[in-house]
């Protein structure tokens, strides 16, 4: 069961940021969690709201665009509401402090999908946020036809590595495959290019050197899944060779994937800049939304007591 109590949207009144809430409030109205709404005052940003005038009316007029959006539809739960404002140098520090501060559950943010360039300059909030948030964080891309509501969600990809990590995010996603009724497609990439101590030797392909490498990643797939805890839920398996950030993304646009739910290992400092983090290209690629999941904080599953022992030594 997801245990999710209070749900973060940073807000720049955009349309990326409005499509992330749609799922925010889809998300609250199903496990009863209060969501919160912020905007980050900084220098510099992209802001879709009048600031020219005096300091009371623009405080008044973030609140009330905050709140835009929220109405009850239909027979849609009663959702609690924090709006708030703050100030930082740039929005991903003050989106996680907010976060910290607040014991945030998850934060649920629309990513503008900055390419080349223009990426290099501004960089991504999301993806930062993503490294460094103290809990899980769904980022959401716009889909190419503006929509007022969610539409369901019928299929669930998990990129499994075999690592604790992947298996914390396998928890997670089949909670949120019980919760939305849906099915989970389980992914293994083979990145099938050996290491150059490898080419002395003519083998150039993990193929080479365990043919049938496909087969044992399904059987492995399949053990896995089984011995991961949660609700039992359709569930199909998939291995295919590449680039692990690519082929997820990939797979999603070719098999109709409505979420991806994988963990990012959390790399620091050097080893960031050096490895990169396939969490963090997923998001940029992905066509469709991405759930990370912590190799570090929060949680929104129980985990078994032999992994919180481990986490607490």
């Amino acid at each position: 069961m997801l245990q999710l109590q209070r749900i973060l949207v940073p807000r720049d009144f955009s349309p990326f940021s409005g499509h992330a809430l749609h799922h925010a409030l889809d998300l609250a109205g199903r496990t009863g969690a209060e969501v919160h709404l912020l905007f980050a005052e900084v220098l510099y940003a992209d802001v879709h709201v009048p600031m020219n005038q005096g300091s009371t009316v623009v405080q008044e007029t973030l609140y009330e665009r905050l709140l835009e959006g929220t109405e009850p539809r239909g027979t849609a739960p009663e959702i609690r509401f924090v709006p708030a404002v703050v100030r930082d140098v740039a929005p991903a520090p003050a989106i996680v402090s907010y976060a910290e501060a607040h014991d945030i559950d998850l934060i649920v943010m629309g990513t503008h999908g900055r390419r080349g360039l223009r990426r290099l300059l501004l960089g991504s909030t999301a993806e930062e946020i993503v490294r460094t948030a103290p809990c899980p964080v769904f980022t959401v891309r716009p889909p190419e036809t503006p929509v007022d509501a969610l539409e369901g969600i019928d299929a669930i990809l998990v990129p499994i590595d075999f690592s604790r990590h992947a298996r914390t995010a396998l928890r997670h996603a089949k909670a949120l495959a019980a919760l939305y009724h849906t099915r989970l497609d389980l992914l293994h990439v083979v990145e099938e290019h050996l290491h150059p101590a490898f080419y002395n030797t003519g083998v150039w392909s993990v193929y080479d050197v365990i043919p049938d490498i496909e087969e044992k990643a399904i059987n492995e797939l399949m053990t896995f899944y089984r011995e991961t805890e949660g609700s039992p839920v359709e569930v199909h398996f998939h291995v295919r060779p590449g680039h692990a950030a690519r082929e997820i993304a990939a797979f999603a646009g070719e098999h109709d994937i409505d979420m991806i739910v994988m963990a990012t290992h959390g790399l620091r400092g050097l080893d960031h800049v050096l490895m990169g983090s396939v969490a963090e290209k997923v998001v940029r690629w992905s066509p469709v939304p991405v759930f990370t999941v912590k190799a570090f904080g929060k949680t929104l599953v129980p985990e078994p007591a032999q992994d919180a022992t481990e986490a607490t030594a």
